[in-house]
């Protein structure tokens, strides 16, 4: 395993610039940051690049698409922006799943919500390690 370290998210900035020192993690779990950065921006979010991102958010109160193709269109859309920007890893394999969920409210009624569970598999290119990521949201409106 790399010894090399990693700045944690989220970023305190003040650290950085007053020459303090700063969490760091190691590269795995700053693939994970960078891939939930992925999953939680939209596109055009990140002024400098148009791409960063993923298509949750275009999905986000749809309830008119059937789940089969929410579940494509975010996979195909994770998978290329995973692809595009984290450049640390190889043999990218992205599985969405859709699933309708009851969420308790602190009130008497419930609400009832689309979770979307994430994986990523892939390796880490400078150790050639597996690399599994999970994650999940419920969408309408997004939330983690």
């Amino acid at each position: 395993m790399m010894n090399s370290r990693f700045f944690t998210i989220p970023l305190d900035t003040n650290k950085i610039i007053s020459n303090k020192e700063h969490a760091t993690c190691d590269m795995k779990e700053s693939i994970a940051h960078f891939i939930h950065l992925i999953t939680t921006a939209y596109f055009g979010e990140c002024t400098f690049d148009d791409t960063f991102g993923c298509s949750i958010w275009d999905v986000d109160f749809d309830n008119l698409t059937s789940t089969n193709k929410i579940k494509t269109f975010i996979t195909d859309s994770l998978f290329d922006s995973i692809k595009r920007h984290e450049k640390r890893l190889t043999q990218i394999d992205v599985h969405v799943v859709i699933k309708q969920a009851e969420i308790k409210t602190s009130t008497a009624s419930n609400i009832i919500k689309k979770k979307v569970s994430i994986k990523v598999l892939g390796k880490v290119k400078k150790t050639d390690e597996d690399f599994l990521y999970n994650e999940f949201f419920y969408i309408g409106p997004l939330s983690y």
